[in-house]
């Protein structure tokens, strides 16, 4: 069904088509009747699949990455197609517009997306209204925060703690976003002396903010694809002395490896889906060599199948997340990837999806 609706959607320009997509889930979901009968299809109840991290329980290990639900209007939509947790934002502090359009690319052939957007979003007041009116799912929400574009790099924790403060009560785990390629010099927040001070901030307001409220919230790091071995060990090493809680592996790329035939091949921004699938795996097995397994990471980048997200697993992540894939799979992906999983894990002879975490690391 839905291979016939995307050669449909196709046909259009796709910020439009994502546009569509989440007005026509903000309507949905306000009807209760939807969101029952999508989770009775959509979900896939298996107690193998159920991951337990940072004292939250997920039921199962595909989540829905940031990018879609930029500003926490369709989380409750997109908790009944079977995702095991959603992830929104990047949500800044004050609103913004993002770059300029066009700035999102479909490159059909490799199954693949290239985008600069931005950032855009409108700020974290209203982020924080949409959560308090919103119904909340049974399942954890995630939090992806950022600077806003014309914040400088000195002056960054100022955004990213604005954002935590704003929203603490209404995440279940916070992520700390330096690694888009798309707000410029925000990749150089990764450099040791940048980002040392930038985590001890953040992560010293958690702390006031735990003392407030008495709840603690896990704070995630989320890792470019296009550092080299060295500078990935050095910015695990500084996140891991600041306290954080887990990384993310990985965001997009400026590679274009993998990519010959679009005409979109030499657009500005960062590229996803198919082609970032190995650098993201070696991202994340290496991370999991490097901390010895002691924090858990959460990988994407390229997962279309069952098969791509064991292989993550395998390599060290304990949870995954999708986007480019639902692009091209729609919206019963995360179904058909724990129905996979569960067919892999008994193949391999396992009785749990987190014994198979870092087997192949």
């Amino acid at each position: 069904m839905y291979s016939l609706w995307r050669r449909f959607l196709f046909r259009y320009d796709p910020e439009r088509v994502h546009e569509w997509a989440v007005r026509g889930l903000e309507s949905l979901q306000t009807f209760p009747v939807f969101l029952s009968l999508s989770r009775k299809f959509y979900a896939v109840e298996n107690p193998a699949l159920e991951v337990c991290l940072w004292g939250l329980s997920f039921p199962n290990p595909v989540g829905m990455a940031a990018g879609f639900d930029k500003n926490a209007t369709v989380y409750p939509a997109l908790s009944a197609f079977g995702f095991g947790h959603i992830e929104v934002g990047t949500i800044t502090p004050l609103p913004q517009p993002g770059n300029r359009k066009p700035r999102l690319f479909r490159l059909t052939q490799e199954e693949a997306i290239i985008n600069r957007m931005g950032f855009n979003n409108r700020g974290a007041r209203q982020a924080m209204e949409h959560f308090t009116r919103l119904p909340r799912p049974r399942l954890p929400i995630g939090v992806n925060i950022g600077k806003n574009r014309n914040t400088p790099n000195e002056q960054a924790f100022q955004d990213y703690r604005c954002c935590l403060r704003a929203l603490y009560r209404h995440g279940d785990y916070f992520v700390i976003n330096i690694s888009s390629p798309n707000t410029e010099g925000l990749r150089d927040l990764h450099r040791p002396e940048a980002l040392k001070p930038l985590l001890e901030d953040i992560l010293g307001e958690r702390e006031v903010l735990r003392e407030e409220t008495g709840e603690i919230r896990p704070l995630l790091l989320k890792i470019s694809p296009d550092l080299t071995d060295e500078d990935l060990d050095k910015a695990v090493d500084v996140a891991l002395e600041a306290g954080v809680d887990g990384f993310i592996a990985t965001n997009t790329t400026l590679s274009r490896d993998g990519i010959s035939a679009s005409p979109f091949r030499e657009e500005a921004g960062g590229l996803s889906g198919r082609p970032l699938a190995k650098r993201s795996t070696e991202v994340i097995r290496r991370i999991f060599r490097h901390t010895g397994g002691r924090v858990p990471i959460i990988g994407t980048g390229g997962i279309f199948t069952g098969e791509d997200a064991y292989e993550k697993i395998r390599a060290g992540a304990s949870l995954v997340q999708v986007y480019t894939g639902m692009i091209y799979r729609g919206p019963s992906i995360a179904r058909q990837i724990n129905r996979e999983l569960l067919q892999l894990l008994k193949r391999d002879g396992l009785h749990h999806i987190q014994q198979a975490v870092g087997r192949d690391a």
